[in-house]
């Protein structure tokens, strides 16, 4: 097959998309995790017996379904509590991403997901976590390997001052003047992202 770029010009670049080893890992991990957790709860039953394995699941379950209520009304009252005030509520919705991921992973019988499920429902081990991911996210896309991108976003920009005798808002170009905020003024793309 010959390359369709010119001789002495780099090649053009791949379309943004999902990286094919992003979706091998994923794919792996969905068929590994099952089969890891079904080799654990067989070991359990083994040493504790059936009935109690099974015990164990459903309390667990049930356990993860009243924790993930409780601290989700917490998230919830701290949500209501930093909008009250004024504040972009970053923390309290991390959190409450949190503690669904982890009610979720609490109903779905297993060790290793009740573990991560258990760790995300309580605020200091889910701090580790978040701020764990929060590093990553961050290191990665510093070196690039994650790009953001603005999908279907429009900029616009009041033309004249404004107003309908400015002549209206006029829809831009985005490499025209970059991202912008409400009140049309331009934004730092190379500011990191800050969740408080």
């Amino acid at each position: 097959m010959r390359s369709t770029a010119a001789p002495g010009r780099n090649p053009p670049a791949r379309a943004p998309g999902i990286n094919p080893m992003t979706i091998g890992r994923l794919a792996l991990l969905i068929v590994l995790v099952p089969i890891i957790e079904l080799v654990l709860l067989i070991q359990l039953g083994g040493w504790i017996g059936f009935w109690p394995t099974v015990g164990l699941v459903l309390l667990t379950g049930a356990a993860g379904v009243v924790l993930a209520r409780l601290e989700g009304l917490r998230v919830f009252f701290q949500l209501q509590h930093e909008l009250a005030r004024g504040q972009l509520p970053g923390r309290a919705l991390l959190d409450g991403v949190s503690v669904l991921l982890g009610g979720v992973l609490l109903l779905a019988p297993g060790i290793l997901t009740d573990l991560l499920g258990f760790s995300l429902l309580f605020p200091p081990t889910r701090r580790w976590i978040q701020n764990h991911a929060r590093g990553r996210l961050e290191r990665r896309l510093r070196d690039g390997s994650i790009r953001m991108a603005r999908v279907g976003v429009a900029t616009f920009r009041a033309r004249g001052g404004g107003g309908a005798e400015g002549g209206g808002a006029q829809q831009a170009a985005p490499d025209e003047l970059g991202p912008v905020d409400e009140q049309g003024r331009a934004l730092d793309p190379s500011k990191s992202i800050v969740v408080e």
